[in-house]
């Protein structure tokens, strides 16, 4: 069977997109640098040149499409599916590890089960290079593999995953919600599961929008490592997703920097990458320090850094920095409903709820929320997005499972 191609320049910022969807859905494609090949035939390069700066991409069955969306991507492929029943007994919002999790255990119970993901399956997780403190995988496996076997494995129960899809409000009556999705459609079920996780949080700083795929990247960025040849690449963050990019880019790059502000990795990084960093010849840890300015023409070309503890500043020339700071959780639907949340924004369940008074006036049940349950009786948080949850892939899964118990309690009282 023929490979997948895309065809483009390497510092296109629509190319990011795809070629990153792709690595974390684990497609096999090939990947064509225009400015390197020389074997395409005359006709096709024609195609492909009128397509400027922007990228093509050739599907196994050689229909050649010129700058097509993630959805016209995952379309062809033939993921792009709707809604097949008026009712669910449980939807499931984002397709993370919490999600997933809660998707196999959900459809191998026989709860009629659909999952709703707005981008690429497996979350944050599915950025990263490695992940090898989740047990079971001694040698490590890439978050997108894991995300992608735990994908066939909720189809293989049955469960429905509407991909690159997204639940912009829901409402709840009826001992039901309902959701309107974007692009059209409600989708009803007796349960719901809000496993939406967080986004990697921004710098604000001026130019950043301007240098988005342009050199800045949100993320490990992990499709991005083959185009660090030979390069200095900065990344900023302090955590396991920044520690497990920085190992991985250094096997790329000329040199990797990572810049945090604290003095130290241990208090935010797990032991074994702070050891592993320790011994990588070419990873720098910058301590104390802050990326404060980015500068450059068409693309990133230098970043100023600030050093808090000396107080000086200094610019360094690169062209790739990735940010892997904390996130934000996906929870603004929330604000339109009676959903409590904490003051960032992580849904509030369980016995956590007995602290707001708003609560104490809206629940009616004369039991207590489950531990998983929001506010709204069989509305359940799984995952990052909670309050007070740990962050760790295999903390997510075993929410994912528990809140399906739970779930299970819940439609058995109505």
């Amino acid at each position: 069977m023929n490979k997948l191609k895309l065809y483009g320049s390497p510092d296109s910022p629509e190319m990011y997109p795809i070629r990153d969807f792709l690595n974390r859905s684990v497609v096999d494609f090939e990947w064509v640098d225009l400015d390197e090949a020389n074997d395409i035939p005359a006709n096709k390069l024609d195609v492909i040149r009128n397509a400027g700066n922007y990228p093509t991409v050739e599907f196994p069955d050689g229909v050649l499409v010129c700058n097509p969306t993630l959805e016209e991507v995952a379309s062809h492929l033939g993921w792009i599916n709707k809604p097949s029943y008026q009712e669910y007994d449980l939807s499931i919002y984002g397709a993370g590890p919490a999600g997933l999790s809660a998707a196999v255990y959900a459809a191998s119970e026989g709860l009629k089960t659909v999952l709703i993901e707005k981008s690429a399956i497996g979350g944050q997780a599915g950025t990263s290079s490695l992940i090898e403190n989740y047990m079971g995988f001694p040698q490590g496996i890439s978050g997108a593999e894991l995300a992608e076997r735990a994908r066939q494995q909720a189809l293989k129960f049955g469960v429905e995953i509407l991909l690159l899809r997204e639940g912009i409000n829901g409402s709840f009556y009826d001992n039901k919600i309902h959701v309107n999705l974007a692009g059209g459609g409600t989708l009803v079920a007796k349960a719901n599961i809000c496993a939406t996780g967080v986004e990697y949080g921004k710098l604000n700083l001026p130019n950043e929008t301007r240098f988005l795929h342009k050199g800045i990247y949100y993320g490990a960025g992990a499709s991005e490592a083959c185009f660090c040849h030979g390069k200095d690449v900065y990344i900023i963050g302090g955590g396991n997703s920044a520690g497990q990019a920085a190992s991985y880019f250094s096997g790329f790059a000329r040199k990797v920097f990572m810049v945090i502000r604290k003095g130290n990795l241990s208090d935010t990084l797990s032991d074994y990458l702070v050891k592993r960093i320790a011994g990588i010849a070419n990873i720098e840890v910058m301590y104390h320090s802050e990326v404060k300015e980015l500068e450059g023409d068409d693309t990133l070309s230098c970043i100023k850094i600030f050093n808090n503890k000396n107080l000086t500043e200094s610019w360094h020339d690169t062209s790739k920095l990735f940010i892997c700071i904390g996130g934000n959780p996906n929870t603004e639907w929330a604000a339109a409903n009676d959903i409590i949340r904490d003051v960032n924004g992580y849904l509030i369940t369980g016995s956590d709820l007995l602290k707001f008074p708003e609560f104490q006036a809206s629940w009616k049940l004369d039991r207590l929320p489950y531990h998983l349950e929001t506010c709204v009786p069989g509305s359940f948080a799984a995952g990052d997005v909670r309050f007070n949850s740990v962050k760790r892939v295999a903390s997510a899964v075993g929410e994912g499972a528990m809140a399906v118990t739970q779930v299970h309690q819940y439609l058995a009282s109505i």
